[in-house]
């Protein structure tokens, strides 16, 4: 008789299943993990509402998790059964352009897990072993946190943001925390904007350097008051919304760098001779590399950062409809919720 595990399926949008499937058996080459903690991304909201553009359905969803080895063959990385970890969850094809040249991140046919294919909310998954990296003492939480770290930090390694440099982020989401948290580690000067109050408070705590509600200020005139009319040196745009690109490029500085991260579904109208004018530098920034991961997991461990801080609510496995639902029409209340897996 098959064991069984239980999995969160996303049959169509707007319609969450808890149902049971058996427990998969990995092949040579992977790993069986048992799931502890997985965070809901703003990916994971968009293949649940049905706007995900890559996204098929029916569908896993989750890719930030942390997880315990359950059964591993002999490797050359140290890892084994027992082990706290989490994973690169996002699988490139090896064969493309990009991926030739190293840049795995930004593979064509790219397969993001919960997006095009299976994801992470489930009791158990499999993993190729050269994908899992171990926890090196942080706690299950914590470890959940590293993956959407890494889209914050590999965008602020994009721009090449320097010591001093005024920096300002858009949207104080997770990514833009984890961005203004990143441009804090390179000694930058970090201001984050958002709608939400609820967001910036948490921001502040974790050490921006001002929050900027835009409910309550016109952004140009006080970016002008900021850089004493300079502009900033570098923008993030964490939110993916046509008013928030044109933002960037409005209070960037001249010959300064814009780095977009937000996925955005709409389309944007505006005179292309600003970027010209102004000489800027537009960044795309994608998925995070292996390196990224790694390096994170060290740094957390030594700066003692306190990420957990982004964690606004954690649901049982039992209530996943409920915390999606939740983050969906209250996102004043929750910035990141994690669902428990090993309850």
């Amino acid at each position: 008789m098959e064991h069984m595990m239980k999995v969160v399926l996303v049959d169509r949008p707007g319609e969450i299943q808890i149902l049971e499937r058996p427990i998969p058996r990995p092949n040579k080459g992977e790993a069986l993990l048992k799931v502890k903690y997985c965070g809901i991304c703003g990916s994971d909201v968009a293949v649940y509402r049905g706007n995900q553009p890559f996204a098929t359905y029916p569908r896993v969803p989750g890719h930030e998790f942390s997880a315990e080895i359950i059964s591993i063959q002999d490797n050359e990385l140290g890892l084994k059964e027992g082990m706290l970890v989490t994973a690169n969850p996002y699988f490139n094809c090896g064969a493309c352009y990009p991926c030739k040249r190293g840049r795995v991140n930004c593979c064509i046919d790219n397969e993001t897990m919960g997006v095009q294919r299976d994801g992470s909310f489930a009791q158990y998954i499999i993993m190729p072993i050269h994908r899992i990296f171990p926890s090196k003492g942080l706690n299950a939480k914590t470890l959940a946190l590293v993956e959407p770290f890494g889209i914050g930090f590999h965008a602020v390694n994009r721009a090449d943001i320097k010591e001093g440099e005024k920096v300002l982020v858009l949207g104080a989401g997770a990514i833009g925390i984890f961005a203004m948290l990143s441009a804090l580690l390179k000694g930058a000067q970090v201001y984050i904007a958002d709608l939400l109050q609820s967001r910036l408070e948490i921001a502040r705590e974790l050490g921006a350097s001002d929050i900027l509600n835009l409910t309550e200020i016109n952004l140009d005139e006080k970016i002008n008051e900021i850089t004493k009319g300079n502009g900033m040196d570098t923008v993030v745009e964490a939110v993916g919304l046509p008013q928030s690109f044109l933002n960037a490029v409005n209070v960037v500085s001249f010959s300064g760098k814009v780095v977009l991260i937000g996925n955005g579904t709409k389309e944007v109208s505006f005179n292309q001779s600003i970027l010209v004018k102004k000489e800027l530098n537009i960044y795309g920034s994608r998925n995070s590399l292996s390196a990224e991961f790694k390096h994170l997991i060290n740094l957390v461990n030594e700066k003692r950062l306190n990420i957990d801080r982004i964690v606004t609510d954690v649901y049982p496995l039992e209530k996943s409809a409920q915390a999606f639902f939740d983050l969906t029409n209250s996102p004043e209340n929750h910035l990141k919720v994690l669902l428990n897996f090993d309850n």
